[in-house]
């Protein structure tokens, strides 16, 4: 895929543009209802195989027994992109939010890491951490790196939810995912655009398209066969990256697998839309 880097330096740039845009022109506001009690997150730094991570760590009490729950996010971004989610759950469960590495304020190593390297670094940066087990969320890319980690690390895993999973290569082209970003623009927090706008900064656009293209030679959809926890996918219908045939499909492929899908939201559930999102969660983060 040769495409220039100016090229798609633009196409963000519109694509943010958009972004905003379409947020002020769907006329989007906030309702009222009942207020939503947040927890509170804090920065930490481990150092991990040689490279220093951030995260955001909740620090509420929460119901002793409950398994603590790691946000993994989507390409390009960082464990800013998942604060909204963060704080919606973090009253009731522990959570934590890490920078992969790359991204954020974690560190850039000088290679880019494949999905499976992405895997195993969270897998070391567990143990740093003292988390034996625990259940996970991911956003796009976050859902490629859970399901390696759920089969090369099972003990690891308890439980996995898979938002947004990005597509077989049909659908991954960089032109399609670009056309879909202006699709869902209306139906984001326009927020977001700020937050991919400092975000893809900071990891640099040749590690986005390093990056992309671990994710076009990672098949997930074959790989689902061999993930033997439990799992939900969450689905946006307004998600018009990733096409519905694609969920349904991965859905059925996960051996403990179930679809669900949330009206109104597109892509960036955890973010624009995550007291729907928690609400689908918390059924399954606590059960037995």
């Amino acid at each position: 895929m040769r495409v220039s880097l100016r090229w798609i330096a633009a196409t963000a740039g519109g694509v943010l543009v958009v972004l905003l845009g379409g947020r002020i022109l769907a006329g989007q506001r906030a309702r009222p209802g009942q207020p939503t009690r947040l927890g509170r997150l804090e920065a930490r730094y481990d150092r991990v195989a040689g490279i220093t991570l951030h995260a955001r760590v909740s620090v509420d009490t929460v119901p002793e027994g409950r398994l603590p729950v790691i946000l993994v996010h989507g390409l390009g971004m960082s464990s800013r992109y998942m604060i909204p989610l963060a704080e919606h759950l973090a009253p009731h469960v522990r959570v934590f939010a890490p920078d992969l590495p790359g991204f954020g304020l974690s560190d850039k190593p000088r290679r880019t890491l494949t999905v499976i390297e992405v895997a195993d670094a969270l897998a070391a940066w567990m143990q740093v951490i003292g988390v034996k087990r625990a259940a996970f969320i991911g956003n796009s890319l976050g859902c490629e790196v859970l399901v390696e980690l759920a089969i090369r690390h099972p003990h690891l895993v308890d439980r996995l939810v898979l938002q947004g999973p990005t597509p077989d290569p049909d659908a991954r082209s960089l032109v399609r995912q670009i056309a879909g970003f202006f699709l869902i623009a209306p139906f984001e927090r326009w927020s977001l655009a700020w937050v991919a706008l400092v975000d893809y900064a900071r990891g640099g656009i040749g590690r986005y398209i390093r990056t992309l293209h671990s994710m076009v030679d990672n098949r997930i959809g074959g790989k689902a066969l061999r993930v033997a926890q439990p799992a939900l996918v969450v689905w946006g219908r307004r998600d018009y990256i990733v096409p519905y045939r694609f969920v349904v499909s991965l859905a059925d492929a996960l051996p403990r697998g179930r679809l669900v899908v949330i009206p109104g939201a597109a892509h960036g559930i955890n973010y624009s839309h995550p007291k729907a999102f928690t609400a689908v969660l918390l059924p399954f983060l606590l059960s037995a």
